[in-house]
């Protein structure tokens, strides 16, 4: 795996102690010894970062190693209750609400329905109450409490804070979502698009099973990927990186809200395979799988569907490999671009369909891939599961403040 080095330099303690945090926090015990050769450290300066570390309430001496012969090594790990963050995900149906710990771990969640969510203020609003009532039912340290991420669907604009005219939430403008979370919970708040911060979530979270590079794909109301290379998350020039909805499959009649025939989001999304459910098969299967094709049902359809496709119903399970085959169509486009080895699925659309998904996507990356005589490209689920976009959002937070990165060694404040 790779492995993040520090420096020796002056006035870089803060990029030091999140190089140590990091590396303690992948191998879940080490010692000091072990942290000097992981992270290029001196024993001297791991020494100081431990300490801090350690007065800092993040991390704890948790035993010690076997010993070798001579004095046995005192074994370190990450104190989960060190720190927590609030996740919210922003969705069209509702809003999924989490407290997350240090160690990745969910403390509290809450899910919220969203019955109109076409006045951004009021969701806001909402949600903001239901986010403190959270906190205080899962009994959290405040003084701990890091801030508040949100993951909501794009376009971000990253330097402002806000959403640009989400294709999902008719009637959103330009919402300066950050300021406005910030006015209402008092805490600090991160936002970044819904895919991205599922995929920063998973590399949080799932520590040396995500680390390196993969692309994530995040199939809810719409389709939208993360990007991780070489444990880095690429957000692009404009902060929108991974809009995967707009990769170019095989065209048909559908038209994106960009005006295209050929983006993929419009053949995946969930109403697109209900529709395709009865434009193929009919009236009679679809009453058989019990759904009613109205478009205030799309979420007691979609639920349907995917029971039928999971239970191998051969109608139900023709629509969700096709939408599959064309993910996989753009999935392999993306994989050979960025060459990653590994692929993510996630998303609560996915749930109950991930084995015919991976298995149609995993197919067709691997027909002709480039560096398939090198490696095949794996096809995973989440580590997370349902709730990886509002544990990302948490995630957001937590990785912002705790990862290494460039900006720390160039902010002087430190």
């Amino acid at each position: 795996m790779t492995t993040l080095s520090g420096t020796n330099l002056p006035r870089v303690g803060g990029y030091n102690q999140a190089v140590v945090l990091d590396a303690i926090r992948t191998r879940d015990q080490v010692s000091r010894v072990e942290l000097a050769a992981l992270t290029g450290l001196t024993n001297q300066t791991v020494s100081n970062v431990v300490r801090k570390l350690l007065d800092a309430g993040l991390v704890a001496e948790s035993g010690q190693a076997p010993s070798s012969g001579g004095k046995r090594r005192t074994l370190l790990s990450l104190r989960a209750d060190g720190a927590c963050a609030v996740g919210v995900h922003l969705d069209p149906e509702a809003a999924v609400i989490v407290v997350v710990d240090l160690a990745g771990d969910v403390i509290g969640t809450r899910r919220l329905r969203l019955t109109d969510s076409g006045d951004p203020a009021d969701v806001v609003d909402r949600v903001a109450r239901a986010a403190q009532r959270l906190i205080d039912r899962s009994g959290v340290d405040r003084a701990r409490l890091l801030g508040l991420g949100v993951a909501a669907p794009g376009p971000v604009d990253g330097t402002s804070g806000a959403v640009v005219s989400p294709p999902n939430f008719p009637g959103w403008g330009r919402v300066p979502l950050t300021e406005m979370f910030v006015e209402a919970t008092g805490l600090p708040v991160a936002l970044d698009n819904d895919a991205t911060a599922a995929a920063i979530g998973e590399r949080w979270i799932g520590g040396a099973d995500r680390a390196g590079s993969f692309l994530f794909i995040y199939l809810g109301t719409g389709i939208g990927a993360g990007i991780v290379l070489n444990n880095a998350v690429l957000h692009g020039d404009s902060g929108n990186a991974g809009e995967f909805g707009h990769m170019a499959v095989e065209p048909g009649d559908r038209v994106c809200h960009c005006g295209a025939t050929d983006c993929l989001g419009p053949y995946c999304s969930p109403p697109a395979l209900i529709d395709d459910l009865l434009r193929r098969h009919g009236r009679t299967a679809a009453d058989r799988i019990g759904l009613t094709g109205t478009p205030d049902s799309v979420h007691d359809d979609w639920r349907a569907l995917r029971r039928a496709a999971r239970a191998g119903d051969p109608d139900a399970c023709d629509v969700v490999r096709r939408a599959a085959r064309r993910i996989g169509q753009a999935a392999r486009g993306a994989a050979s671009l960025l060459d990653v080895g590994r692929i993510v699925l996630g998303g609560e659309a996915l749930r109950g369909i991930e084995p015919i998904m991976r298995e149609e996507i995993e197919a067709a990356v691997n027909r002709t891939s480039v560096a398939r005589t090198i490696r095949a490209v794996t096809v995973e689920q989440s580590l997370i599961g349902d709730t990886v976009g509002a544990v990302g959002a948490a995630s957001l937070v937590l990785h912002g403040n705790y990862t290494p990165g460039w900006r720390m060694l160039t902010d002087v404040a430190g």
